[in-house]
């Protein structure tokens, strides 16, 4: 399975548009607790534990979105989006989703 956020894949033409796919992951607000008390984590204006954490959610919402492509028939997914929203109470959590385009390429 092939991604870009470009509408075409340089090379190949789109034979089949199947439709738009879409994954999402939330994280729940022990992160925020957790990054917020645990501030000694952040060496030079970065949390190793929060980034981990992100990096998480988003493979989780990208791999939503490849299986929601496949049951399409399709081998790659143009014209990706990434979102990061807060949601909930309070914003007390976060969520990634991915959306894009499924299609079948050919060479």
């Amino acid at each position: 399975m092939q991604f870009t956020t470009t509408p075409t894949l340089e090379g190949q033409s789109i034979t089949e548009y199947c439709g738009v796919v879409t994954g999402e992951a939330i994280l729940g607000a022990n992160i925020f607790r957790d990054f917020f008390a645990g501030v000694r984590d952040i060496v030079g204006g970065r949390s190793g534990a929060y980034e981990k954490e992100l990096r998480k959610a988003r493979e989780i919402a990208f791999r939503e979105l490849q299986e929601q492509a496949e049951s399409l028939g399709a081998n790659a997914v143009v014209g990706i989006d990434i979102d990061y929203e807060t949601v909930g109470k309070e914003g007390s959590m976060l969520m990634v989703s991915v959306t894009g385009t499924a299609v079948k390429t050919q060479r």
